[in-house]
């Protein structure tokens, strides 16, 4: 213990009551960083820039999107996070790696990895490259910190690359795009040992789908009472879509349930979805977590 620390425990001491319980000191917060593209930044909707002053963004280009979103989850739970991010758009996890690893290179707590669209640009579904870049930005990362919590998250479907011609998935349900990224991100996960869970977030925008909750095909128009969850190119969330995100990222990180935010969460308000909507996709995120029960997890948590 630390001379300066030693004299303020006894002048604490001096100063109490007899028999007075001296207050134990708060627990440092923990620092979670969030590596990706458009996805994590909220492009195409309002949650891009929103809150941007509430987390630190490495690149200083004044993003909040969706680490700003778990970042007001948290905050509402009572849990104290300094949240982080680096982000860049229709880039790869090789991109961060190679062109940005100096931004990041130091110990966090919690690292989550969010991976282009298609995985691979030139051969869209193929995990090769993300397992390579996931290993390496692994082995960086725990270099730092060797108990660090890396997770890697898997994407939706897309609208565009599922109705339109031209595409690996084109003609196939919507839920056969993330169930192929989910897959991959599982493949990754068992090959590299650092990375502990995946992040179902495409399994719970297909629940969401085959729920009622939300529209599964944005090109015929939006269903009275159900939801958007892309943007108007039919490829980046809506608000809705990243907020379901966003509470899947919150509840598999935490280990809390997103049903207890409740109706009146905050960020939804402030972002303009109704109570309702607040609350059936809280629903859809703690279903699918919920429906995993570890499934996504290669490793045990050390929360």
């Amino acid at each position: 213990m630390k001379f300066a620390t030693v004299l303020l425990v006894a002048a604490a001491l001096l100063a109490s009551p007899a028999g007075a319980k001296i207050p134990k000191p708060e627990a440092p917060p923990r620092t979670i960083l969030f590596i990706g593209n458009s996805f994590t930044q909220g492009a195409h909707s309002a949650v891009r820039n929103w809150r941007a002053s509430s987390v630190t963004d490495l690149n200083r280009a004044g993003y909040g999107g969706v680490p700003a979103l778990f970042k007001a989850f948290t905050e509402q739970a009572g849990l104290n996070y300094v949240v982080s991010l680096e982000t860049q758009g229709g880039k790869s996890l090789g991109f961060h790696y190679d062109e940005r690893r100096s931004l990041f290179d130091k110990p966090w707590d919690v690292v989550v990895l969010q991976e282009f669209s298609t995985l691979n640009r030139e051969k869209p579904g193929d995990p090769a490259t993300t397992l390579k870049d996931t290993r390496r930005l692994s082995e960086l990362l725990t270099r730092r910190n060797p108990r660090v919590q890396i997770d890697l998250m898997a994407t939706w479907s897309r609208a565009d690359l599922t109705y339109k011609p031209g595409s690996r998935w084109s003609g196939s349900t919507i839920a056969s795009m993330a169930g192929d990224l989910q897959k991959a991100s599982e493949e990754v996960c068992r090959d590299v040992p650092q990375v502990q869970q995946v992040l179902p977030v495409g399994a719970a925008w297909t629940r969401a789908f085959e729920s009622g909750v939300a529209d599964p095909n944005p090109y015929d128009g939006i269903a009275f009472g159900q939801l958007g969850l892309w943007a108007y190119d039919h490829y980046h969330g809506s608000v809705a879509g990243y907020y379901l995100e966003a509470l899947v990222v919150f509840g598999a990180i935490t280990g809390i349930d997103p049903t207890t935010l409740g109706k009146d969460e905050v960020a939804a308000d402030e972002l303009g979805l109704s109570d309702q909507q607040a609350a059936a996709l809280q629903k859809v995120a703690s279903e699918e977590l919920a429906s995993r029960r570890g499934g996504g997890r290669c490793r045990a948590l050390a929360r």
